[in-house]
């Protein structure tokens, strides 16, 4: 009697054991997910995690940020699904969930289909330079100015604000040594643009960016840009852009790596009111 050997296992570069740096998509897949987790900490809100995913809940609409980011390709879309149900009948707005790999259709079960957002990477300014900005954005520093971030960014987005305040940052953000806040303004000393800037698992990300209508056109996307790469010269940069704003990346050395599919879910207490 003879026996067949099992066939050896070769990687996929997506098992759980394997090194976040197995590939600038795995790198960024997990750094993207612990962006969402750490605006949904801060903000009092859910983290779950697993081994297939991370669930950054904030409970309430905050736009994008509230999200589930698919760390492998899944399995048994059915049975993922399942585990994420409980997270939509609780808390109110869109959640959202980002794959980096094709779906099948999920509509059947309440998803819709955004699109498909591209990811885009850009060398170390240390190997590919950039210009300084001029001017360079304010760092923010203190509670008042995060508030004030958040006011612009609320507006210029635009993101929901639930009773009045701000639905994205919490006060913790300022004491996370991975983010920087920086807020550029107008002529008049009147903020007008914002961005984020993260840094996790030896990659940099355009975090966050957003600029007031009336100020758009006057260089401020391009001057937060050019001061996140040059913060940090010797990391490999990243970001998910919309086809409107990736022209701008573009001109400043980024390149189109993939596109995730994004869908998103109503939660219960939006569908109820």
């Amino acid at each position: 009697m003879t026996t067949t050997p099992a066939p050896e296992h070769l990687t996929d570069g997506w098992e759980q054991a394997t090194p976040h740096a197995d590939s600038l998509c795995r790198t960024f897949v997990h750094h993207w997910a612990e962006q969402n987790a750490a605006f949904a900490a801060a903000a009092g809100g859910i983290v779950a995690r697993t081994d297939r995913f991370i669930v950054a809940d904030h409970g309430h609409e905050t736009g994008f940020f509230n999200a589930v980011v698919l760390l492998a390709p899944p399995r048994d879309w059915d049975a993922l699904l399942d585990e994420l149900d409980p997270y939509l009948t609780r808390g109110s707005g869109n959640l959202m969930l980002w794959s980096l790999w094709p779906t099948p259709d999920l509509r059947g079960r309440g998803w819709s289909l955004m699109g498909h957002p591209p990811v885009l990477l850009r060398p170390p300014a240390d190997l590919a330079p950039v210009p300084p900005p001029a001017p360079e954005p304010h760092v923010v520093r203190t509670a008042p100015e995060l508030a004030l971030w958040a006011d612009v960014a609320v507006e210029a987005y635009p993101l929901p604000a639930p009773d009045g305040g701000p639905a994205l940052l919490g006060p913790a953000l300022l004491a996370d040594e991975r983010l920087a806040f920086r807020v550029s303004h107008d002529d008049g000393g009147n903020p007008v643009s914002v961005s984020a800037h993260f840094v996790e698992h030896g990659l940099a990300s355009l975090a966050f960016g957003a600029t007031l209508p009336a100020a758009r056109g006057h260089g401020h996307w391009a001057r937060h840009a050019r001061t996140r790469l040059r913060a940090r010269p010797d990391l490999w940069h990243a970001g998910i852009f919309s086809d409107l704003s990736r022209p701008l990346a573009e001109a400043i050395g980024f390149l189109p790596i993939v596109r995730f599919s994004l869908w998103f879910h109503p939660r219960c207490d939006e569908e109820q009111s």
